[in-house]
Formats: structure tokens, C-alpha cells, sequence
């Protein structure tokens, strides 16, 4: 008999949109015949919680217990009937299903307000006076949070709306305390999380589960789905994969994991999958596994014997957003970051360009594992293929590509690729900035439907991005950055700081790099993180090279991925944690660029030593592209409208003209000149047009000219024709 799988997502991840792994391994499965179900156990939890039903559940725990609230909590529970009243409605508007409720939000009567409303930042700034939606959207997310205070203080103290006891997993190098949470008493999140759970077990009766774990805060939620399969259904294997044990579980010895699970799978899903099921079907013995944990004999052991290789990413086939309720997540706007808003506002279609990352050399991340290490772009052509197919599934054609950073040559092609066959996309990535990123080719992912690009600016200093092996200055950046941004390309920059040996006058350099930036238009969005020395970095592997120490934690046969360092010769990092994020909010409100950096702190701090004209500086010595023997050039803009005519010619004799009028979406040109230079160019756009889709060698284009009886080639490149060209649309790529 086949095997049966159910493909789940424990809770939780996103609000506004499904994690696409289910959906990628659903879409695999689909390319070898091997019926699936897949649910994302997240948003049910979420929806059944946040309705009249699970909030009567909530008020009536707190009715019969003898919780202490505080003031905040005690707020909510005696506006309970407001809350009662309003909460099915607002879930609707989220749900961009009841669109006029807006109004009511935003005129500031309807929603019952705590703690999260004292805090409220400019929405004037944020939304202006036309944007009612938006605004009403923020409210009714304070409204959300506000509600879900009161859970995690009252019901669960492991809920939140993007996690789930995300500590816990951030600090399970050893088993015992998830195991003690586990073998806790019931809350209402499980109780609803396991009867969701259960009917999908009814509805699908699998013989396998496959539980996908993406990050920390999935964990106690795919082991709470485990443990009850283990209880009442123990006929059905259960594997677990995903981001975190790829990261994290990489020397698993703990055997009480395997009271939950029965598998744990590393790296790419695929073939794992297709030797796990051969191996259920009696076909492959245990030891021929690929990259799989197993308990054998009561130890565990690392069963990785199988000899295929695993499947090239062209073969994986489409992710398949079918039976997952696209219909029902909720668009919340949480932060008023620009970028922040896209992760968490709207639904976007997750794809990936390319498996693994085509610079792999940066010292903070994960480069020796396989999601890193291993590159392997697709084509244009199929990732296009996939694109329709899934607009076809999903009915929506946004898409965010998850790629650790999108190769240029590809998104390149794949912006050619999406125009010649005129899909209607909005798209956003994660870069490199690097100098491959031209104002041309800008222009043309612009034209493709790209709206918005983040990348790792780090640390604002070019000691430390060569340290971090970057391959960037911060020159470099600026410039990049200042050509999406004047492609009208939204730019989010992710900005470090406690890299190891940092001093604090590189810190404060950073910080006055950042503020040029945004004081200069030339990044929309930022957010500081705190640097994490992780196990597989290369500053993890070997920290004495980067001048710090490695103090633990104990690895206690579990997890295992954030270490802990002492940096002898770097500044006390925390300090300036919160002066760094004040800071980044007021300036991207365009507020404060005037202020002292030592204002934000409330301790003494080094001067900056970057000029204050710097970041303007590089802007003004960025390279002006010229054409020359290695360029390709391609036609963005419409082709012109041709007419031939008879005039007088500069020395009053009758010659052929031809005049060629341009028209876009925001205008129109035209442009008189020789007959023959008109029939040639009008010719040759049309070789390099969006609709055939292709590239001109420089050298091509040169001798098609030459060959059509046209004189003086470098004239021609001087001419006001060709800057009036580039202007309309000619790239150089």
C-alpha cells in the first residue's frame, strides 16, 4: 500500500503568509507521483484563537481562575465584551474582506485600547491623511497585540504571534527544559493546536508525518504535535526537517527526541524523503538512509549510506500552494519600517532563484552548511514556468524570492525572461550590493516588477567588511544602493554591529555612514542587529582568528548553533544597543540627521571620523557606464512609430528622412534624422525589444550598423541620438 503523507507547519511563522517548505516539498512530490496533503497548523491556531468562540474560551479560563492580572491584563478582561463583540470583524478586515471597516477603526471609537495603543508612534508620518486603510491596519494590530499580551501572561507564556516558546528552542543545547515544557499541563493554544491537528489526521489518515521546523520558534510546537501522534496515533512515522535542525541539530545525540519523532531529516528534503518512504515500504534498509537521525537499537545514529545524489533543482518541481487557506491570513502592520511591512503586510508567493549562494564567503554566516555552500542557479525559462504556474494556483502574482542573496546575471535574465512574456509581477529579493547592480541594469529589474531590495550593508566600515569577507566598500554600497533608489527601487539595509574586535569609534563611524545615507535618499530602510556568532560561520569555527574567544554553552546533545564569545579588544556592545535604534527610527522619519551622534547615548562617546560630505562624495564618483567591446545591450523602451519623408537637406538639396516617434507611459519623444539611420534603428531595437526578448553584443551592434551602409560608427556613439536613446530606454547590460 502507498504511503500517505500530511506535510504540516507547527505554529507559528507568519501571519500574511503561508512558509513556503511544505508547499516546496508538496510541489517536489507532485513531480514523482506521490500523493500529499499540506497544512499550516499556524494560522489555524491563530484564527481559531482569535474569534468569538476562542476568545469566549479565554475570558471564561480567567472567570474561573485565580490569575492576578496586572493593571494592563485586568484592562483587557473587563472590556471583554467589547473585545467579544469586535473581534470577528476586525479578523475579516485583515483578511481584506471587509475593507469599509476601516473607517470605524480609524475614527478612533470602535476598537477597545490597552497598552499597546500608549505607545503609538506618528501615524500622520507614517500614513498621511488618505491613507485609511493602512492606518486602520496598524490599529487593528495593536488591537491583536494588545489581546495577545494577555494570553502570553494569562494562558500560555510561550505564545506569540511569529513564535512559539521561541526560548526555549534558543537555548535547548540541552533537552531538559523543552522536555519539562512538554510533559506540562494542557493550555488552550495546545488543546486547540492538537484537536486541529487531530482532524487533519482524520481527514488525511497518513501513514507518514512530516513536520517542518524553519526556525526556533516552531520547535515546541512540531514536538507538541509529535507527542500527541506518539499517544494516539502510533501506527504513523513522524519526520521532522526544516531550517532548525539543518542549523542546529547537526550533532543530535538526545534520545528522549525520539519520544516525539521517529526521523529527523538534514539539508534538502527531496531525496531524504524518497529513501525515507522506500525504507517505510521495506525496500531500503535504515542504514541507506540519506542524512536522516534515527533511534537504532536505542542510540541514535546518523544514517546517511544511500548513494544517489540529491535532486538537481531544476528537477524539484513547483511549489504547490494548493489546499493551504491562502484566502485566510491576516495583512498586519506591525512596524512602520517600509521594508518590515513587506514581510508582514500582504501575501506574497515565496520562490527561490537558486539553491545555495553564489559568493558563499561571508564569515558571519552559515557558509559550510549545504542551504550555503552548494549553488545551483535555475533557468529564466523555468523559473518563469514556475512563476505562472503558481499565479495560476494562487490567483495572486506577488512574490517575494527568498534567496540568501539573488545572483545579478539572474535576475538580469529572469527581468528579460518576465517581460518578453509580458507577466504582470510585483517582486522584492535580498542582494549583495555589489557593482554588478548598474543603474541600467536597475532600470531593468524595475521594469520587471521588482519593488523593493534589502542587502547587507553590515558594518559601515571598510576594516570590517574586509575582515567579514564582504567583497564590498562602503563607497560601493552607497553607490549600488543610490541605483535602485533612483531606479525607484526600495533599498533596506541590514546593519551589524558587535562583529568581533569592533571598537566603539567603528561603531560610531557606522552610525554617521548610516545617517548620510538616509539623509542622502540613498537607503529608504534600515535595522541593527546584534552580531551572533553561530556554529557553522566561519568566526564560529574558528573564532581566534577573528581575535575573540569562545566561552560555550556546554553542548548537552542536542541543539546546537549560537555560541558564546569574549572579544578582548572590542568596545562593550550592548551599550549601544538602544542610542543605535533610536537613532535609525528618527532618521528614517527624516528627523535628527542634524543632532550630534552623541546625543542619542547617555554616555560619552568617540567623535566620528568620516567626513560629513563622504557618502555624497561617492555618489558623485560613481562610474558613468560606457559602452565598450563586452557590453550587451538591450531595448526597455516601446518600439518608436516610423515615418519616412522628403526635405531639404543642409545644403538645399532633397534627401529621404525619417522621423521616429517614441511614446510611454508617462510621455512621448520623437526624433528626425536620415532615412537609412531611421530604417537601421527602428530595425535593430527590434532585435533587442522586451518582446524578443534577447541581448546585443556590443560587437553585433557595431556591425550591423557598419553593414547597413551607416558612416562613422564612433559619431554616431557621441551623438545626441544615442544619449537621447539611452534616456528612452537603450540599456547597457
Amino acid at each position: 500500500m502507498p504511503q500517505r503523507l500530511l506535510l504540516l507547519s507547527p505554529p507559528f511563522t507568519q501571519l500574511n503568509t503561508p512558509y513556503p517548505a511544505t508547499a516546496y516539498i508538496k510541489g517536489f512530490l507532485n513531480t514523482v507521483g506521490i500523493e500529499s496533503h499540506q497544512a499550516d497548523l499556524g494560522i489555524d491556531v491563530i484564527l481559531r484563537l482569535f474569534s468569538r468562540a476562542g476568545l469566549h474560551q479565554i475570558f471564561d479560563f480567567l472567570d474561573d481562575s485565580d490569575i492576578e492580572l496586572s493593571e494592563n491584563g485586568y484592562r483587557i478582561y473587563s472590556l471583554r465584551e467589547d473585545y467579544l463583540n469586535s473581534i470577528e470583524p476586525v479578523i475579516s478586515f485583515l483578511q481584506h474582506k471587509n475593507p469599509t471597516l476601516a473607517h470605524s477603526i480609524c475614527a478612533g471609537s470602535y476598537l477597545p485600547e490597552a497598552g499597546r495603543f500608549a505607545d503609538s508612534e506618528d501615524l500622520d508620518w507614517a500614513f498621511g491623511s488618505m491613507g485609511i486603510q493602512d492606518r486602520a491596519r496598524h490599529l487593528a494590530t495593536k488591537y491583536l497585540e494588545d489581546l495577545g499580551d494577555l494570553i502570553k501572561e494569562a494562558i500560555d507564556p510561550h505564545f506569540g504571534f511569529s513564535r512559539y516558546a521561541e526560548r526555549l528552542g534558543r537555548t535547548a543545547t540541552h533537552f531538559d527544559e523543552m522536555e519539562a515544557a512538554l510533559q506540562a499541563p494542557e493550555t488552550i493554544l495546545t488543546t486547540l493546536l492538537l484537536e486541529i491537528l487531530d482532524n487533519y489526521i482524520k481527514e488525511s489518515n497518513p501513514s507518514l508525518v512530516c513536520l517542518s521546523v524553519p526556525f526556533p520558534g516552531n520547535l515546541f510546537g512540531a514536538l507538541k504535535c509529535g507527542q500527541y501522534i506518539k499517544k494516539h496515533y502510533p501506527s504513523i512515522k513522524i519526520v521532522m526537517g526544516g531550517g532548525f535542525p539543518n542549523t542546529e541539530l547537526r550533532r543530535l545525540s538526545e534520545e528522549r527526541v525520539f519520544n516525539y519523532l521517529d526521523f529527523v531529516s538534514l539539508d534538502d528534503g527531496e531525496l531524504p524523503l524518497l529513501c525515507l518512504l522506500e525504507h517505510l515500504d521495506g525496500k531500503r534498509p535504515i542504514s541507506k538512509l540519506k542524512r536522516v537521525f534515527a533511534l537504532v537499537g536505542g542510540v541514535v545514529s546518523y544514517c546517511n549510506g544511500a548513494d544517489e545524489k540529491d535532486i538537481p533543482q531544476r528537477e524539484v518541481g513547483t511549489p504547490d500552494y494548493r489546499e493551504l487557506k491562502l484566502d485566510q491570513y491576516l495583512s498586519v502592520i506591525d512596524l512602520l519600517n517600509p521594508m518590515h511591512r513587506l514581510w508582514s503586510d500582504g501575501r506574497w508567493n515565496k520562490l527561490t532563484l537558486a539553491h545555495g549562494c553564489y559568493w558563499g564567503k561571508c564569515s558571519f554566516c552559515d557558509v559550510s552548511l549545504d542551504y550555503i555552500q552548494r549553488y545551483e542557479p535555475i533557468s529564466a525559462e523555468i523559473l518563469c514556468d514556475r512563476i505562472e504556474t503558481i499565479i495560476a494556483q494562487t490567483g495572486q502574482n506577488g512574490f517575494h524570492f527568498v534567496d540568501e542573496a539573488a545572483p545579478p546575471a539572474l535576475m538580469r535574465d529572469l527581468a528579460i525572461e518576465i517581460l518578453k512574456r509580458k507577466l504582470s509581477v510585483t517582486w522584492w529579493t535580498n542582494i549583495r550590493f555589489e557593482k554588478s547592480f548598474t543603474p541600467d541594469l536597475c532600470r531593468l529589474l524595475k521594469a520587471s516588477g521588482c519593488i523593493a531590495v534589502s542587502g547587507g550593508l553590515e558594518v559601515a566600515s571598510d576594516r570590517l567588511l574586509s575582515l567579514m569577507k564582504k567583497g564590498v566598500t562602503v563607497s560601493q554600497v552607497a553607490q549600488v544602493a543610490d541605483a535602485f533608489t533612483q531606479s525607484g527601487i526600495m533599498v533596506h539595509a541590514y546593519l551589524m554591529y558587535g562583529f568581533p574586535t569592533q571598537t566603539a569609534q567603528e561603531t560610531v563611524d557606522s552610525m554617521e555612514m548610516v545617517r548620510q545615507l538616509l539623509e542622502n535618499g540613498v537607503i529608504q530602510s534600515g535595522f541593527w542587529h546584534q552580531f551572533a556568532m553561530t556554529a557553522h560561520s566561519p568566526a564560529g569555527l574558528n573564532p581566534e582568528a577573528y581575535g575573540v574567544v569562545h566561552t560555550g554553552p556546554e553542548f548537552g546533545g542536542f541543539a546546537e548553533n549560537d555560541y558564546w564569545h569574549e572579544d578582548p579588544k572590542g568596545a562593550d556592545h550592548e551599550l549601544f544597543s538602544e542610542g543605535l535604534r533610536i537613532s535609525l527610527y528618527n532618521y528614517m522619519q527624516g528627523v535628527g540627521f542634524e543632532l550630534p551622534l552623541s546625543q542619542w547615548f547617555d554616555f560619552k562617546i568617540p567623535k566620528t571620523s568620516v567626513k560629513n560630505d563622504f557618502i555624497e562624495n561617492a555618489l558623485e564618483e560613481a562610474e558613468t557606464i560606457a559602452a565598450k567591446s563586452g557590453s550587451r545591450l538591450y531595448w526597455l523602451g516601446k518600439m518608436p512609430e516610423i515615418q519616412f519623408f522628403e526635405d531639404l537637406d543642409e545644403s538645399g538639396k532633397k534627401q529621404n528622412f525619417s522621423a521616429l516617434s517614441w511614446y510611454n507611459k508617462k510621455g512621448d519623444a520623437a526624433m528626425e534624422m536620415p532615412a537609412d539611420m531611421g530604417k537601421w534603428l527602428s530595425e535593430t531595437l527590434a532585435e533587442m525589444s522586451t518582446d524578443k526578448g534577447t541581448m546585443m553584443n556590443f560587437s553585433d551592434f557595431k556591425s550591423s550598423f557598419e553593414k547597413s551602409g551607416l558612416k562613422n560608427f564612433d559619431a554616431f556613439m557621441d551623438a545626441a541620438l544615442f544619449s537621447k536613446l539611452r534616456e528612452w530606454g537603450l540599456l547597457l547590460l
